[in-house]
């Protein structure tokens, strides 16, 4: 076998497991949207201007954590499980101190409605999202922690099985909090977010039990090692998984801010918007997981001292990732209008969905090489720059063509979502772009040390 398909062979086998997980992750947010749109119009808007709120709050919170990932790989790819129980360890002190600030955002966020000119119900409702699903915020803190270090071991099948755990547990829950069964009050879309609690929680208590129960983890002797705080080890991690953190919270709320934007608009917009994105975050799952696998490939290739490794896993992740996409965006454009009616009944909803989709089409070959090139560069752990770029990519131009082109006259009539989505092309195209060339450095890097 020749060693690009080996390599295919090794990314599939740590992707696939990611990748079900993640669809698993995103279908309770497509469960979420499609229940909530089924009691009105207002309850999915309140679904999606929430998101808006807590998805850059929480997934910062997890790219802080996400530097557990290239640390514990490099540390098992250089045959050093000894010094694996110590690096978790102060990510967990690291973790802990993530938990109190990132509740009081998710209460205090709700506030901004009240300069905006939101509907007062649909205010209302997204209030109660956020109110409700902060309380999962320990467990999802918990979660990540104990997910980056059994990736980092080269080990993403329990994410797997616990992905389709919180699956489980979001749709029982969401029918009974949406509609008031087994005697619990009618909430509507805040229901979600009590949902979203739980599920938290099922996930968290269900990896802990497995990496505690499972003689795969035994050799690190991971809950046998107890470490007081580390203060040097803990900033160090914090120095590496801030960039992180801070370049999905730059991408993400490329994406969730213009939920924001458009509220005013109408909920039939913000709807239509959060259906070609829900949509768009499904597909995403795909070359996301293969960047997470990239993360690893490239993170235990440097720990073994092999950069001629780390490249062929980086290239042979970015082909992969290009031939799939080209796949999933066929099945976009030619299947968006029966997929915008699974979300919705409302002809107006649907056909500006539909039009939307095309723009997903369009961005998702950029999507994958960015996201592809993000994960090698983590692992690799050059992440500042990871951050630079998507600053500049999508607050820099993706953001600011968006809002010219979707809600003014500067230069066209205004195109309200429709220039919002042309901004995202704007973004995720320069951002592959500038994290390619960064990727053409830190070739020539390695290969000469």
């Amino acid at each position: 076998m020749s060693p690009f398909f080996d390599e295919i062979r090794r990314l599939i086998r740590l992707a696939s497991p990611i990748l079900i997980a993640q669809v698993a992750q995103t279908a309770m947010t497509l469960v979420d949207t499609i229940m909530a749109g089924q009691v009105s119009a207002t309850d999915l808007a309140a679904v999606s201007v929430a998101a808006s709120f807590w998805l850059p709050i929480v997934l910062f919170v997890q790219g802080i954590i996400m530097a557990l990932t290239p640390i514990v790989a490099q540390l098992n790819g250089a045959q050093k499980p000894e010094a694996i129980p110590a690096a978790v360890n102060q990510g967990l002190w690291l973790s802990l101190i993530t938990i109190p600030p990132t509740m009081l955002l998710l209460y205090m966020s709700p506030l901004l409605l009240s300069v905006m000119n939101v509907d007062p119900l649909l205010a209302q409702k997204t209030a109660g999202f956020l109110h409700a699903m902060m309380w999962g915020v320990p467990a999802f803190v918990g979660y990540q922690l104990l997910r980056n270090y059994t990736e980092g071991l080269s080990h993403t099948v329990p994410t797997m099985f616990i992905g389709f755990v919180g699956l489980m547990v979001n749709i029982p829950a969401n029918y009974v909090f949406i509609h008031g069964k087994l005697g619990m009050p009618a909430l509507g879309g805040v229901g979600c977010g009590v949902a979203s609690a739980m599920v938290f929680w099922a996930m968290f208590l269900s990896m802990l039990w497995y990496v505690r129960r499972a003689a795969f983890y035994a050799p690190t002797r991971l809950f046998q090692q107890w470490s007081r705080p580390d203060w040097k080890q803990i900033g160090r991690i914090f120095h590496l998984g801030c960039p992180i953190a801070l370049a999905l919270f730059c991408e993400v709320t490329l994406f969730t801010l213009v939920a924001l934007l458009l509220a005013p608009l109408g909920s039939q917009i913000v709807a239509s918007h959060q259906v070609a994105l829900n949509f768009s975050s499904l597909v995403f799952m795909l070359p996301l997981s293969l960047g997470f696998a990239v993360t690893i490939r490239v993170g235990h290739a440097i720990g073994e001292r092999d950069p001629d490794m780390a490249k062929r896993a980086t290239l042979t992740g970015l082909t992969l990732g290009l031939f799939l996409a080209l796949f999933t965006a066929l099945f976009t454009v030619l299947g968006r209008h029966w997929i915008a009616t699974q979300y919705s009944q409302d002809p107006l909803v649907i056909a500006l969905a539909a039009q939307l989709m095309l723009f997903a089409a369009v961005y998702q070959l950029s999507d994958t090489i960015q996201v592809v090139s993000s994960g090698a560069l983590r692992g690799y752990k050059d992440t500042k720059v990871i951050f630079f770029i998507t600053m500049v990519a999508y607050w820099g131009l993706g953001l600011p063509t968006g809002v010219i082109l979707g809600l003014t006259d500067w230069f066209f009539p205004k195109m309200g979502p429709t220039g919002f989505w042309i901004g995202f092309i704007v973004g995720l195209s320069s951002a592959a772009l500038m994290l390619g060339t960064r990727l053409s450095v830190i070739f020539r890097h390695f290969k000469h040390k």
